[in-house]
């Protein structure tokens, strides 16, 4: 079993031309987690590094046939297109539950990349706009340098204007890591509210990445299970079930209240 003393990355030595890494860990919407693990499939990514942590969660994940593993953040990665850089993809159980655990986990993640000559690192996570269901997304963003905040708004992230409001978790940390460590980078939230589990917005970030990456990404199961949150939303207003009224396109949307 892996020391529990330190935060700590196991990999294979793995050549990457001029990496672009691309985090989704679990938080608001489920949406980086989502759109990470979908890109991982779709790109066919390969893991190459293991971070274990003791300030993740004290628990092991149940596998087949009886066996176990502990807590921990998968690095994967997939070749670039042609005169682009190669792919790296960032899937975890968890996010350290303490502060020090941020601090210390989301720097070594950017520590890490930039060994790996690393060049642009994007995070992905959820815009809250409180107890309501978004039908029609938008994606914001907000970046560490204004070459990077142009390239998003090319590809239709809106920069966030919430002065005073917080980014909290990695998606926001390993943000402000990558400035420290001058290294360019950008978090990308989906706009969501109400549901644990928003596809719909997962699937307005990933036509993004898609664009980010010179890659058309097919949607496929990411889709599918925005059909179905479609259509159990529908039946849950027509039952009267719903606590608010979903949003719907054109009607005014309230602040967020939380970002992650």
């Amino acid at each position: 079993m892996r020391s529990a003393k330190e935060t700590k990355i196991y990999y294979k030595r793995t050549k990457l031309r001029n990496p672009v890494l691309f985090v989704g860990l679990p938080g608001i919407g489920s949406i980086g987690s989502l759109v990470a693990e979908h890109l991982r499939k779709e790109l066919k990514a390969k893991k190459f590094a293991t971070l274990y942590s003791p300030h993740f969660p004290y628990q092991i994940i149940m596998l087949e046939n009886g066996a176990f593993r502990l807590v921990s953040n998968r690095f994967y990665y997939a070749k670039g297109e042609k005169g682009r850089g190669d792919i790296v993809i960032l899937i975890g159980d968890a996010q350290p539950i303490t502060t020090e655990g941020q601090y210390e986990v989301n720097e070594k993640i950017v520590e890490f990349f930039k060994h790996l000559g690393g060049s642009q690192i994007y995070t992905i996570g959820g815009y809250s706009t409180g107890a309501q269901y978004v039908k029609t997304p938008r994606v914001f963003g907000l970046a560490t340098d204004a070459v990077t905040v142009a390239r998003m708004k090319k590809y239709g992230v809106t920069p966030t204007n919430a002065a005073g409001m917080s980014v909290i978790g990695s998606a926001g940390m390993i943000v402000a890591f990558s400035k420290k460590h001058k290294i360019n980078a950008a978090c990308i939230m989906g706009e969501t509210g109400l549901l644990d589990v928003d596809a719909n917005s997962a699937k307005a970030v990933l036509q993004v990445v898609g664009k980010l990456i010179g890659r058309e990404i097919n949607p496929g199961s990411i889709e599918k299970l925005s059909g179905e949150t479609e259509r159990i939303i529908s039946e849950l207003e027509e039952r009267r079930l719903m606590p608010f009224p979903a949003e719907t396109a054109g009607a005014p949307r309230e602040e967020p209240g939380y970002i992650r």
